[in-house]
C-alpha cells in the first residue's frame, strides 16, 4: 500500500527514538483540535413531533389532526447541516404513504410494501451539500394511518434535527403544516419563512390571549402556593466604574431582584415599581425571585441608563428563541433559594413535585444541554482508552496543563451524568449527553469510558465519579447478558446486527473496568468475574493452529467467524495484561491466566512483519499494517517483560522497539497524527471485509490512546532494561587512562 506520508515528515525522521517527543506532539495536537468548550444550549418544545427511546422522531398525525380527511397531506420540515458533501443514513417507518424530500429534490418515495408493515424500517440514504439541508417528509392519510417514525437508523449513532425557519432557528425538532388538501406546489426549503409560507405550522409557539394576560409564572408553572420561582437574564452595564441604573417594572406577587449577587430591590406589593440601583461595570447576573400567594404571579422588569434600556441577554447563550430570560420552578419559597447554586447548569434542581430544570416563557418550552463538541465532554469506548492513554503521556510527560483538560472532560462527564437520567425521563428517552450511557445497552456504552474513569479517579478527586462507577458496575454485574457459565455475549441491542455474538473486543469493554472496580472497593468478586471471562473467550474464540483469537462468535451459526482481526486481538492480550497487573498472586486461576498470556504473545509475535507492525487481519500479509493492533502488542509485550511474566524475554524486547520504531516511520507524522488505524468494525467470516471495506482513518480515537500507552510502556520498559542490566547492578569501572582512550582501534 501507498505510505501515508513522504518519509522526512514522519515523527521519526523529525525526533528519532526519543520517545518523549512523539508523545508530546500527538498529546498538543489532540489537545488544539479539541477545545474545552462548554455544551450548548437549546430551546426544547415538549409537544409534536418528538423522539423516542430508539432516537428516531415520532409523527402521529392521526392524534395531531383526529378530524383530519382521508387524502389530506402534512408536511414535516426540518434542516440539518453537513460540514462537507456526504450522505446520511435515514431510517422510515411508514404508517401511511411517505415521500422524503431534501433540498427540495425527491429522494425518496414509499411503496405499498414499505406501507404494508407499520413497525417495519427501512433505510436509505440522504444526500448533502455542504452547509443547510432541508429535509422534508410528506405524508398522505389513508385509512391505514397518518404519519411515520423517521430518523437515525441506529439509536448508538444518534444524530438530531433543527427547526427550518429563521422564527425558529437554533432549536430541535421538525415543524409541520396543518393538513392540505392538495399537494403544496413547492415544497418548502432554503430561504423559505413561516409567515411567507402561507402555512400555519405546528408546533405553536405562542400563548393564547388569556395565557398572555397571566404574569409569565403563573401560565409556566401553574397556581402553586407556597412556591417561588427564579428568573435569570444577564445585563449589560456600560457605566464606567460603578454606575446608577432605573429600574422599573409590574408585579403581581412579592418579588426580589438581585443584581451580581447583591439584592437591588424587592416588594411584597403587587402593581408598579420604580427604583434606582448602583451596578458595577460589566455583564452581570439579574435574577428575580417571585413568591406564589394563590393567585396570579410574575412581573415585567426593565433596566434603563438615562433613556438607554441595559441590553439583556440570555444567562446560557440559548440557541432558539430571542428570549432573554430562563425560568426555574416551582421552588420551595422558604428557605430562599442560593441563587449562586442554581446558576450552575449542569445541574437539576429539586423542585415541588420532583427535579426540575430550567424553562422559557413559551408553551411547554424548555432549556436542553446538547454536546455539539467533536470529541471534549462525549462518553464512548474510544474516548475511554484516548483520555487513558492521554493521562499517562501527560503524567509521564509532567505535563500539568494536559492533566487539567482531561479532568476537565471528566469533571464534564460526572457533572453531567444526573442531568443526563433526568433528560431521558423527562423527554421520552433520547438524550444529547451521554446517550450512550442513558442508553446504555451493552458493555460497549459503560466498560471502556469507566475504567478511564476509574484510573483518572487514582491521581484526581472527582466529585460525582463514584456515582456513575456504582452505576457500570451494577450494568456489567447484574444486567449485562451472560451464557450459563457466566460468559458476556451481546443480546438484546439496540443494534440488531450484533444480537447473540460475543465478541474479542468485550474483554476491553468490561475487564479493565472490573479490575479497578475491584481495586476501588476491595471485593474480590469483580476480580474473580474478570479473570473467568477470559476462560470463556477463549473456549469459544481461540484459534490453536495460530495461538490468537477469532473476532467473534455468531451463535446463530454456533460458529466462530475465523478471521483473527488485529484489533480485536489486541484487545484481548491488552486486556489480560491488565488483569495480570492486579489479579493476586495466589488467585486459583492465576496460572492458567498466565500460561494463556504467555500461548497468545507467542502466537502474535510469530506474526510481526519484517518493519516491525502487525497487519489488520494478523495472518494475511496483503491485508493493511494496522496502528493500533501494533500498538496493543508492543504495550502488552512491554508489560510482560517488566512484571516476568515472559519466560524469554529477549525477543519481546525486541519486537517492541522495533514495533515502536516502525509505529514512528509509518503510522506518526511531525504535526502528532495518526494513520493507519482502522475504525470502528462490524463483523464478517469473509476476511476481505476487514481488508478492503474496513479501512484506516486519520486520528481515528481507536487508535490515539494507544499509540500513545505504548510510548508510555516503551519509556518504562527502557528504565526497567537500565536498572536490571549488569552495567547498572555492578560499581562503575575507573575510567580508562588518556594514553588508552587515544589508542588506534587496531591496538584495542
Amino acid at each position: 500500500m501507498e505510505p501515508y506520508f513522504a518519509e522526512h515528515l514522519s515523527m521519526f525522521a523529525l525526533a528519532g527514538e526519543q520517545v518523549e517527543k512523539s508523545l508530546d506532539g500527538i498529546m498538543r495536537r489532540y489537545r488544539g483540535q479539541h477545545p474545552p468548550h462548554a455544551p450548548t444550549y437549546r430551546a426544547y418544545q415538549q409537544r409534536g413531533i418528538m423522539r423516542g427511546p430508539d432516537y428516531r422522531y415520532h409523527a402521529d398525525f392521526n392524534q395531531e389532526f383526529p378530524a383530519a380527511a382521508h387524502g389530506t397531506y402534512v408536511y414535516a420540515w426540518a434542516r440539518i447541516w453537513a460540514d462537507a458533501v456526504s450522505t446520511i443514513r435515514f431510517d422510515l417507518t411508514c404508517h401511511s404513504p411517505a415521500v422524503v424530500y431534501c433540498n427540495r429534490q425527491c429522494v425518496h418515495r414509499s411503496s405499498i410494501f414499505e406501507e404494508r408493515y407499520p413497525d417495519a424500517r427501512h433505510t436509505l440514504e440522504i444526500p448533502l451539500q455542504t452547509g443547510w439541508n432541508h429535509v422534508v417528509l410528506r405524508f398522505k392519510k389513508t385509512r391505514g394511518g397518518f404519519g411515520g417514525v423517521f430518523g437515525t437508523w441506529l439509536g448508538k449513532l444518534a444524530y438530531y434535527f433543527l427547526m427550518p425557519t429563521d422564527e425558529r432557528a437554533g432549536q430541535e425538532g421538525w415543524i409541520y403544516c396543518e393538513p392540505q388538501a392538495a399537494e403544496l406546489p413547492v415544497v418548502p426549503g432554503d430561504g423559505e419563512t413561516e409567515a411567507g409560507s402561507g402555512l400555519t405550522w405546528r408546533p405553536r409557539q405562542e400563548w393564547t390571549k388569556p395565557q398572555q394576560a397571566l404574569g409569565q409564572c403563573r401560565r409556566i408553572f401553574g397556581a402553586v402556593p407556597g412556591a417561588c420561582a427564579v428568573g435569570w437574564t444577564k445585563g449589560l452595564f456600560l457605566r464606567e466604574g460603578t454606575g446608577k441604573y432605573a429600574l422599573r417594572g409590574r408585579c403581581s406577587a412579592p418579588l426580589t431582584v438581585t443584581i451580581a449577587d447583591q439584592p437591588v430591590f424587592s416588594t411584597r406589593k403587587a402593581g408598579a415599581f420604580a427604583a434606582t440601583v448602583t451596578v458595577p461595570f460589566g455583564r452581570h447576573d439579574i435574577m428575580v425571585q417571585a413568591e406564589c400567594l394563590g393567585g396570579d404571579w410574575g412581573y415585567e422588569l426593565a433596566l434603563a441608563d438615562g433613556d438607554v434600556p441595559v441590553a439583556l441577554s440570555s444567562p446560557c447563550n440559548l440557541q432558539g428563541p430571542p428570549l432573554p430570560w430562563i425560568y426555574l420552578g416551582p421552588l420551595p419559597a422558604d428557605p430562599a433559594p442560593d441563587l449562586a447554586r442554581l446558576r450552575q447548569l449542569n445541574r437539576v434542581f429539586p423542585a415541588l413535585g420532583g427535579e426540575t430544570y430550567w424553562r422559557l416563557d413559551a408553551p411547554d418550552m424548555w432549556v436542553r444541554i446538547y454536546n455539539d463538541n467533536p470529541l471534549f465532554g462525549h462518553w464512548n469506548y474510544p474516548l475511554g482508552v484516548t483520555i487513558y492513554g492521554l493521562l499517562h503521556s501527560a503524567r509521564a510527560l509532567g505535563s500539568d496543563e494536559m492533566q487539567r483538560y482531561l479532568l476537565e472532560h471528566i469533571q464534564f462527564s460526572c457533572d453531567l451524568f444526573p442531568y443526563a437520567l433526568w433528560d431521558k425521563r423527562q423527554f421520552g428517552g433520547a438524550t444529547n449527553v451521554h446517550h450512550l450511557l442513558t442508553s446504555i445497552d451493552s458493555l460497549d456504552d459503560c466498560g471502556s469510558f469507566g475504567s478511564c474513569l476509574l484510573e483518572m479517579g487514582k491521581y484526581f478527586k472527582v466529585p460525582g465519579l463514584r456515582g456513575i462507577a456504582d452505576y457500570v458496575a451494577e450494568y456489567i454485574s447484574r444486567r449485562q447478558v451472560r451464557l450459563p457459565d457466566g460468559t458476556f455475549f451481546r443480546k438484546d441491542l439496540m443494534h440488531t446486527f450484533h444480537e447473540d455474538t460475543l465478541w474479542a473486543d468485550d474483554l476491553y469493554m468490561s475487564v479493565p473496568f472490573l479490575c479497578r472496580y475491584y481495586e476501588l472497593t476491595g471485593e474480590a468478586r469483580y476480580v474473580d468475574d474478570a479473570a473467568r471471562q477470559f476462560l470463556g473467550f477463549k473456549q469459544l474464540l481461540f484459534i490453536p493452529e495460530l495461538k490468537v483469537m477469532s473476532h467473534v462468535y455468531d451463535f446463530t451459526r454456533q460458529l466462530a467467524t475465523g478471521v483473527p482481526w488485529g484489533r480485536g486481538n489486541g484487545w484481548v492480550i491488552f486486556s489480560l495484561s491488565e488483569l495480570l497487573a492486579v489479579l493476586p498472586a495466589k488467585h486459583a486461576l492465576r496460572p492458567e491466566l498466565l500460561a494463556m498470556f504467555r500461548e497468545l504473545c507467542a502466537g502474535y509475535l510469530a506474526l510481526q512483519d519484517s518493519s516491525g507492525m502487525w497487519h489488520q487481519v494478523l495472518n494475511e500479509a496483503d491485508s493493511y499494517p494496522e496502528t493500533s493492533c501494533t500498538s496493543m502488542f508492543a504495550y502488552a509485550f512491554a508489560r510482560g517483560v517488566q512484571y516476568g511474566w515472559l519466560e524469554k524475554p529477549a525477543a519481546y524486547t525486541r519486537s517492541v522497539f522495533k514495533a515502536w520504531e516502525a509505529l514512528n516511520r509509518t503510522a506518526i507524522d511531525q504535526q502528532g497524527n495518526v494513520h493507519g488505524v482502522c475504525r470502528g468494525s462490524e463483523f464478517s467470516y469473509d476476511s476481505s471485509y476487514y481488508k478492503k471495506e474496513l479501512l484506516s482513518r486519520l486520528n481515528d480515537t481507536h487508535g490515539i490512546g494507544i499509540v500513545l500507552l505504548a510510548g508510555v510502556e516503551v519509556i518504562r520498559l527502557t528504565r526497567h532494561l537500565q536498572k536490571t542490566s549488569p552495567a547498572a547492578a555492578q560499581p562503575a569501572k575507573p575510567a580508562a587512562s588518556r594514553k588508552a582512550r587515544s589508542a588506534p582501534a587496531a591496538a584495542r
